[in-house]
């Protein structure tokens, strides 16, 4: 199913990014909803390892600097 957004952009990198979409796909119908799936889904899958990486980050070294200091049978009260 497709979705119809309307979104403002610079002008610079509207430009550019009809030139690559052009080049990667050809100048037929579609290209450039295309190319900006393509490009959304690839920032979504960033993202979303970034979120992830960070969330480690904050286990190993605890938030604000403090470090968790418990085992599990403390947190499962045994």
């Amino acid at each position: 199913m497709s979705k119809t957004m309307n979104v403002s952009v610079e002008e610079e990198i509207e430009g550019e990014f009809r030139k690559q979409a052009g080049l990667r796909y050809g100048k037929k119908k579609g290209y450039l909803g295309r190319a900006l799936t393509e490009a959304m889904a690839e920032w979504a899958k960033k993202n979303d390892a970034d979120v992830v990486n960070r969330g480690m980050v904050l286990l190993k070294e605890g938030i604000k600097g403090r470090k968790w200091r418990f085992n599990r049978d403390e947190l499962h009260e045994r």
